[in-house]
């Protein structure tokens, strides 16, 4: 099995694919709230771009933005469902942390739905510790937000 994980950005074709799997699967999770998460999750014009391939199947994704002069935001975690349990976003997401170190970033901060289940074990796993809600998250009950120190 060759994985292969390839830094882009939001204009990629396999990208864009993923994420419309995630959007769906989010209007399910998030029910009534879908409308108020998806107004901050447009894709147009990220720069970071992770996917993930198996033998050349896009399988697994995920973005951060610049949230301020030394954190990123991390966005758009997906794994296929088929895909999931293989590790395969830990992958996606060490690969976004060391690029974020390379250009310099300190820190990276996320947000996720408490419904979340598999995002909530996959941020815990991986070192990230909650932190109070930022931004237009504050006051917001289903919101759960992450934070992590990067190794720079």
């Amino acid at each position: 099995m060759k994985t292969e994980i390839k830094r882009t950005n939001s204009s990629n074709a396999d990208f864009i694919s993923l994420v419309a799997e995630l959007d769906a699967a989010l209007k399910i999770i998030d029910g009534d709230d879908h409308g108020f998460y998806d107004q901050f999750n447009k894709i147009d014009n990220i720069k970071n771009v992770v996917v993930l391939y198996e033998n050349g199947s896009p399988l697994a994704c995920g973005a951060f933005k610049p949230h301020n002069d030394n954190q990123v935001e991390i966005k758009r975690m997906y794994s296929q469902p088929a895909a999931r349990g293989k590790g395969l976003a830990s992958k996606v997401l060490l690969e976004l942390e060391n690029w974020a170190a390379e250009l310099n970033f300190k820190r990276c901060v996320l947000e996720t739905g408490e419904r979340q289940i598999e995002a909530l074990a996959l941020y815990n796993k991986n070192g990230y510790k909650i932190i109070p809600n930022y931004g237009q998250y504050v006051g917001i009950k289903n919101s759960v937000c992450f934070g992590k120190n990067l190794l720079n």
